[in-house]
């Protein structure tokens, strides 16, 4: 069935209406993507997009309601100052910080830290808040504090954190219809995969040096 030009039109306007009422969350998608693309190469300006995505999104998961995400992004602003800090100065030697494996000692402790971390903000979200997602926000905000920290210090494992809290917070946006932030955990997810293949593959590069 042959589509009239009028419809055409009206459709494009409907896009480009969208477009401007959610043109934060857009520009968010797209630095988002920006940022990650850095991630998997391991380049220090990813902290810089990270900034930038992070701030965008304070907003629009304020709008949203989804409160522990907002708080999150908060403290990747904090972590991306510090994670250009450690990256830029990782020694004495100056030399590229080295992509490192976790131990046992600070796995365990890191464990320790997300399930408190997950209590507390469950609880503060159940009590404080109107969220209706308090349970999956709590779950895959700690896990984001713990990978972003991961991250800073180039720990190899922090992709597969990621790969989980991704693909949850992919179906959480679903539900809150935060379409474009959807997409972009989507490719989120599949760049985490391809993050720990690269990262594992340089780190079997330094073992043989």
């Amino acid at each position: 069935m042959l589509v009239s030009a009028g419809e055409i039109q009206n459709i494009f306007t409907k896009v480009i209406w969208w477009l401007l009422c959610n043109s934060i969350e857009v520009i968010a998608t797209i630095t988002g993507l920006i940022y990650l693309v850095y991630s998997v190469k391991g380049n220090i300006l990813l902290w810089l997009f990270g900034l930038i995505t992070s701030l965008l999104y304070v907003y629009v998961f304020f709008q949203s309601k989804i409160y522990a995400d907002m708080g999150i992004n908060i403290y990747y602003v904090v972590i991306s100052v510090y994670g250009w800090i450690h990256w830029s100065k990782p020694g004495k030697n100056a030399n590229e910080l080295p992509v490192s494996k976790i131990r046992l000692p600070l796995g365990f402790a890191l464990l320790l830290i997300s399930i408190f971390l997950f209590v507390f903000i469950a609880y503060i979200l159940r009590k404080y808040t109107d969220s209706d997602i308090a349970l999956w926000d709590a779950f895959t905000t700690a896990l984001s504090i713990v990978a972003t920290w991961m991250l800073a210090r180039k720990i190899l494992e922090h992709w597969l954190i990621w790969i989980v809290v991704d693909s949850v917070s992919a179906g959480l946006y679903i539900y809150k219809g935060l379409y474009p932030t959807v997409f972009l955990f989507i490719v989120y997810t599949s760049l985490a995969i391809l993050g720990y293949i690269e990262w594992h593959k340089t780190w079997k590069k330094q073992m043989l040096k």
